[in-house]
């Protein structure tokens, strides 16, 4: 007959027999252990007590009194404790025995996957050999989640985690369950799923959904870029071998900023009357 219990679900079992590492929990002719160490209290033989099955360490199906965060047919933001290249990461689940997400659902560059602390919004599932696996959420699972942002939302700040990378950017589940884009043009630096970000809404769709920058207000970038060049003025003796005419790399090299970026803060400095270009060199204004 084919066994009915089976792991990533609660059962409410019946107390067979006690052993002197725990007790042997029943359904009818299965039984399943529930070690001591997993049980939050003492059990009498013939008592009825609600488990969650898992595997052990060995393969084995075994019980826990803990509630888990997520079972086979529910979801939750699970945080990733573990990984290696071989396997997958390792998710918890609010009991003592991690979850494996396997790598083949995680992306190609290792660079792109989960590391510890972020966070997979998971379920589970069982393989053709009833092992249990975490399980991402399909897009349709994230969406009934999701509202629909308004008007008030333009502009805001929010935080939100990685649920899905493609060739063109990341789609972002926000704190206040928002569906956001960020285009690669727009991260400060290559995302990984699961990761937490902080973004700026910066326009909201007819579906909806909403686009999001990692980058800060143009204002607020010429500043930065500006302040930039500045610091490294007075560093070097109020000049510097680059001016609006340098190229592209050099300024990259150098700055770590854009060439059009460069020229914006530069504009800046010389409206303000801070610095002045002369035979290929910029001078502070002393």
């Amino acid at each position: 007959m084919e066994n009915k219990l089976r792991a990533g679900e609660v059962f409410t079992l019946k107390v067979e027999r006690l052993s002197d590492f725990g007790y042997f929990l029943s359904l009818g002719t299965e039984e399943v252990m529930l070690h001591k160490r997993e049980a939050s209290k003492e059990l009498k033989e013939g008592e009825t007590v609600e488990v969650f099955l898992y595997q052990d360490h060995e393969g084995r199906l075994a019980a826990t009194m803990t509630q888990p965060k997520v079972r086979l047919d529910t979801l939750a933001w699970l945080k990733v404790v573990g990984s290696t290249k071989r396997l997958g990461v390792f998710l918890d689940i609010g009991i003592h025995k991690d979850v494996l997400l396997s790598n083949d659902d995680l992306p190609g560059p290792l660079e792109q996957w989960p590391g510890i602390g972020d966070q997979l919004y998971c379920g589970l599932r069982l393989d053709k050999k009833g092992r249990l696996f975490a399980d991402l959420a399909s897009e349709q699972e994230i969406v009934e989640q999701a509202e629909a942002a308004n008007e008030s939302h333009f502009n805001q700040m929010v935080t939100g985690h990685v649920y899905k990378l493609n060739d063109s950017g990341a789609l972002i589940f926000t704190e206040n369950s928002l569906i956001g884009f960020i285009h690669q043009d727009e991260m400060s630096h290559q995302l990984r799923l699961g990761e937490r970000v902080e973004c700026r809404v910066t326009f909201i769709r007819d579906d909806g959904r909403v686009n999001l920058s990692m980058k800060p207000r143009k204002e607020q970038a010429y500043s930065e870029d500006a302040e930039k060049i500045y610091t490294y003025l007075k560093a070097n003796k109020g000049q510097m071998p680059y001016t609006d005419k340098s190229s592209p790399d050099e300024i990259k090299n150098e700055f770590d900023i854009s060439k059009a970026a460069f020229k914006r803060a530069l504009g800046k400095l010389i409206k303000e009357n801070k610095i002045k270009q002369e035979n290929g060199k910029t001078y502070l204004k002393i």
